[in-house]
């Protein structure tokens, strides 16, 4: 996961005109008047109206949110969710996801990177904010007098960098870029006031070497404080190596369900990596990027990261969502067939089932997967820097390795990369499901000794759905997917075994459920006789997604034949059966069309 920003745009004034339909070009056979809808964007809290087409993709109404003036610092990187779902379709109509006059959409922004402030008083006080890279002057002003009653009237604030007095509309981004330093020094002060006061030191820090020691307090970008609320959480929790809980407010430990699960050493180190950077008083950086709460651990240094913890009550949709998502009024997700609260099991599930090249993994263990899922575990943790609405408490959620990465793939084009390593991924993806694979969510990492490139999966917590209609996979758009699987690969698929991969989760705490236990059996199924009949990535991950939003994918196509083929009631193995013989019919078909 690399570290970015969320724009928080202000409400416009209600009398003055939406975006002109002027702007844009229409096709001469329709009419602005019965064709243009009315819709509002929702970002951190703020609604801004903007006038769209109903026959508007969702690839031209970002591309429009993007050119808009009246949206400031908005990047081509966006995410747009209405009634509880993402409308992930680039080439979807908006009419087709039901956006209709007066509809309000979620836009989820980011920026290229985020920045961490550091406030100290030459008395040794200390408090943490962040902002982004667009913000000017003026706004840090506004918050420190929220924090500092000395300082509430902005026009006595004087802002000093090396000597330079800054002037309130000069942006962050552009102090950073002068200085080129990781931290710039800034003096606040009252103006006009007199030697001997002391000054506030600010420090304006990128995220990778962020020094976030604090003892106050945070305010994420819905307005929600993150107060200091309540005490150490002492459950009898197996933690990888038992010591002493520190008379803080913090809490670390990885949950542990079945006793027969020993950590491997790289797991213990990563947790216990984090743990020293807890008590070493290193907050947890919120990241800004993707619908969900999700924090990076720090070493004891503060000067690395190691882990990323995502909480459950902070999912997408769920009630302590920090990027002011509805709540999810029926308990699904973002994807269908996804239930809010249960991605950090789906995230701790691929790394389990992504099995190593040698053999398949029993337990935790050092070896690394076939597709490269970094490490993951649930975990209990207790810290004020989460999102606290109310009062403190722990959270449970899952903890990922932090890859030391170069970006993702939405940072480059695909042409470079390697084709094994695109297909690892595909493996992957095709056999869990997954609902949300797209390039932010795949870095590039590099092999210290070659410098070839490793594309590394992430962010997981939409596989094994209860049904295949979300299913998305970027990849199938590049080259490498056209390309056939090789030999070694070919063997790794034919060793998969979905029964035992259920029964594996279940020995790890999650008992499927029937239906997304049915997911898994019938995509490893798909994989397998993909591959025996010679398919590429491309033609078997090619039937699991759809065409278009209301087309169904060949693979509901089948297992809706399957239902139809037997009766009420018929047994979980009778139906795969059936889903079995109405595959190969349709597997030899497409096969007999290729050669």
């Amino acid at each position: 996961m690399s570290s970015a920003g969320v724009s928080t745009l202000s409400p416009v004034d209600p009398t003055e005109p939406l975006l002109s339909p002027n702007a844009f070009h229409l096709p001469s056979h329709l009419s602005f008047e019965d064709k243009s809808i009315s819709i509002f964007l929702s970002v951190s809290g703020s609604l801004t109206p903007f006038r769209v087409m109903e026959w508007d993709t969702i690839e031209s109404v970002k591309f429009k949110i993007q050119r808009c003036e009246s949206l400031p610092f908005l990047t081509n990187k966006q995410k747009l969710v209405y009634a509880g779902r993402e409308l992930a379709r680039s080439d979807t109509l908006l009419k087709d996801y039901g956006v209709t006059d007066g509809n309000v959409l979620h836009l989820i922004i980011k920026l290229s990177d985020l920045q961490l402030i550091n406030v100290k008083t030459s008395s040794g006080k200390e408090f943490s904010f962040q902002v982004e890279r667009g913000r000017d002057v003026k706004y840090i002003k506004r918050r420190i007098a929220k924090k500092e009653k000395q300082f509430d009237d902005l026009e006595e604030q004087e802002l000093v960098c090396n000597g330079e007095r800054l002037e309130d509309q000069k942006l962050i981004d552009d102090i950073c870029c002068k200085h080129n330093d990781a931290v710039v020094h800034l003096f606040v002060r009252k103006r006009n006031a007199k030697v001997h006061r002391r000054p506030f030191e600010l420090s304006i820090v990128t995220t990778d070497l962020a020094d976030t020691k604090t003892d106050d307090v945070f305010e994420n970008s819905c307005g929600r404080k993150f107060e200091v609320g309540g005490v150490e959480d002492t459950d009898a929790i197996q933690r990888a190596v038992p010591r002493k809980l520190p008379d803080r407010d913090f809490l670390l430990e990885p949950i542990i369900v079945n006793p027969k699960i020993e950590l491997a050493s790289v797991i213990r180190n990563m947790v216990n990596s984090a743990y020293d950077g807890l008590a070493s008083e290193y907050y947890p950086i919120g990241s800004a990027e993707g619908t969900g709460g999700a924090y990076f651990m720090l070493d004891s240094t503060g000067q690395k990261y190691v882990s990323v913890f995502k909480p459950i009550d902070e999912e997408p949709m769920a009630v302590n969502n920090p990027r002011c998502l509805p709540l999810s009024l029926d308990g699904e997700g973002l994807k269908k067939g996804t239930i809010v609260g249960q991605g950090a099991f789906r995230e701790v599930a691929a790394y389990v089932l992504d099995h190593p090249i040698s053999g398949r993994r029993k337990l935790f263990g050092d070896v690394k997967g076939f597709a490269g899922v970094p490490p993951t575990l649930m975990v209990k943790c207790l810290h004020k820097g989460f999102n606290h609405p109310g009062d403190l408490m722990a959270k449970i959620g899952s903890m990922q390795m932090f890859v030391k990465n170069n970006g993702s793939c939405e940072d480059i084009g695909p042409g470079a990369f390697p084709v094994n390593e695109v297909h690892k991924i595909s493996v992957l993806d095709i056999r869990l499901a997954n609902a949300d694979r797209h390039a932010g969510n795949i870095l590039i990492s590099t092999v210290e000794d070659n410098d070839q490139s490793v594309l590394v999966p992430i962010d997981h917590g939409y596989c094994l759905p209860t049904s295949f209609e979300d299913c998305t996979f970027e990849w199938l758009y590049w080259p490498q997917a056209r390309q056939p699987y090789s030999a070694e690969t070919i063997e790794y698929i034919t060793s998969l075994d979905a029964e035992e991969d259920i029964a594996l989760l279940k020995f790890h705490g999650w008992d499927l459920p029937i239906e997304c236990a049915r997911t898994l059996r019938i995509s490893t199924m798909l994989l397998k006789k993909g591959v025996e009949r010679g398919l590429t990535p491309f033609a078997i991950g090619n039937l699991m997604c759809r065409e278009s939003l209301n087309k169904e994918s060949v693979i509901e196509e089948i297992v809706e034949e399957a239902f139809d083929s037997v009766l009420p009631g018929t047994s979980e193995a009778t139906l795969l059966d059936a889903v079995s013989q109405i595959m190969d019919q349709r597997l030899d078909k497409i096969f007999n069309s290729l050669f």
